[in-house]
């Protein structure tokens, strides 16, 4: 394991950690995602996550970027795997690939489903559950050491049942879980009884709302997301410089309250704005809310 792991960060006795997703483009050049990451390494982030295919669309591999940025600036990537694309024999490929190149992490969903306009000529795999994927990527030897994390959605009216899931999957070997962005009391709430009931680490989820297009377009098509109405409220004939400096202040906000209940800040950057993720890592840390 590197000294300077995820890993290490997130289970020892220093600052909890930043672990910022960051998304891929549609196109192969990476210039500019290259250096949105090292932007965001550089302003304190200890982990790169890379969702796998968000929506539904394609964009550059996940697992492929995770060793570009691994391999090219010696960043700790984390790449999203979902039970959608992959059969049995792929994900085995594909996991054996990942340690090959010393990604020491995963976090395996279930994925979100094709769009209905592309279910004509693309269909989804899923030959696992989220459950039996963690269970099937605990059992393959590695030469390193290989975590896997799940998601939690903190955001479901039966979160209950969410609950239920997730122990299971900490049976199966999950290490940690990733949340939902945290913007209701119910969110907040739901994120309280997770750290009451699971052992492993938490990471919450925290992602800027930039304008009120962006929050009516998550809460009527990202499932798993929910801002509340009176952040949406706030949006309101509010310019880009302004819906920024909403953002940056909804998200200190949202950490001071998650803070406690937490191993770590798990931070999505909305539309790869990361020197707005930047500034609200460094607000995160000016008020003391990494201290454990």
């Amino acid at each position: 394991m590197s000294e300077n792991s995820f890993w290490t960060a997130l289970c020892g006795q220093g600052e909890k950690p930043f672990a910022v997703e960051l998304d891929t483009p549609d196109s192969p050049d990476l210039t500019k995602y290259m250096a949105g990451a090292g932007e965001l390494a550089a302003a304190g982030a200890s982990l790169i996550t890379i969702a796998d295919c968000p929506n539904g669309k394609p964009g550059v591999d996940s697992s492929l970027a995770a060793c570009r940025l691994h391999r090219d600036l010696g960043l700790q990537a984390m790449p999203h795997l979902t039970c959608r694309d992959r059969n049995r024999n792929a994900s085995r490929a594909l996991l054996l690939g990942l340690a090959a190149e010393g990604i020491e992490q995963v976090l395996l969903v279930t994925g979100d489903p094709i769009p209905p306009e592309d279910r004509a000529d693309i269909h989804g795999v899923y030959d696992f559950t989220s459950r039996s994927f963690i269970r099937y990527a605990a059992g393959i030897e590695t030469p390193g050491p290989f975590r896997i994390f799940a998601a939690l959605n903190v955001n479901v009216r039966n979160f209950g049942r969410q609950l239920e899931l997730a122990v299971q999957k900490e049976q199966c070997g999950a290490c940690g879980f990733f949340t939902q962005p945290v913007l209701t009391e119910r969110a907040l709430e739901n994120l309280k009884m997770a750290r009451q009931t699971l052992k492993g680490k938490l990471l919450g989820g925290i992602i800027p709302v930039v304008s009120q297009r962006n929050a009516l377009y998550m809460n009527e098509h990202i499932a798993g997301i929910e801002v509340d109405e009176r952040i949406v409220a706030l949006y309101e004939g509010a310019d880009r410089a302004r819906g920024e400096a909403l953002a940056e202040e909804i998200s200190l906000a949202a950490a001071e309250q998650i803070a406690p209940c937490i191993d770590g800040f798990y931070l999505m950057t909305p539309f790869s704005r990361t020197a707005l993720m930047a500034r609200i890592m460094e607000s995160i840390r000016r008020a003391g809310l990494t201290e454990r």
